[in-house]
């Protein structure tokens, strides 16, 4: 199995995409994370759902998460409110890696291997050619997992 025959199609946004936005493609398609791509659609980092998640808890409840018991549920379900009026880059640290990024010839075991090292739950694979960088798909951890031991089997 090469890297071009693992990667699917997946949902990307920009650095100026909406959080609201993202975070519910995020929800509606149960991901792990987003990609997120320049203008050119190249991969420039990983957004996490549970960056996300982190956004919406207050910092007085990460430091001292005893403290989540005593906020009422109306005031958790306002937790989303964080997310308005903000951009995908809010989320984004400012010394964020690059993405993983496997070539498309990249055997499954080398993709595992980058998918390891640096513990990320995507890998995209991206061609390059005389005209540039393009995105041909993204490797999950659970479909490189599910593809791994299809081939056990």
């Amino acid at each position: 199995m090469r890297a071009r025959d693992l990667a699917v199609e997946y949902e990307t946004v920009s650095v100026d995409t909406d959080a609201m936005e993202a975070a519910r493609l995020m929800a509606e398609h149960r991901l792990p994370a987003l990609l997120v791509v320049d203008d050119d659609g190249v991969p420039k980092a990983i957004l996490p759902a549970s960056q996300m998640i982190k956004v919406l808890v207050p910092e007085y409840v990460i430091e001292d998460p005893t403290l989540a018991a005593v906020v009422d549920e109306r005031h958790a379900d306002r937790l989303c409110q964080a997310l308005r009026g903000r951009k995908v880059r809010d989320f984004l640290s400012k010394n964020i890696p690059a993405p993983p990024v496997a070539a498309p010839d990249d055997t499954a075991l080398e993709v595992a291997a980058l998918m390891a090292q640096v513990r990320s739950p995507l890998v995209a694979v991206v061609d390059h050619d005389k005209a540039g960088a393009h995105l041909l798909g993204v490797i999950t951890a659970a479909h490189l997992l599910e593809r791994l031991l299809a081939a056990a089997s």
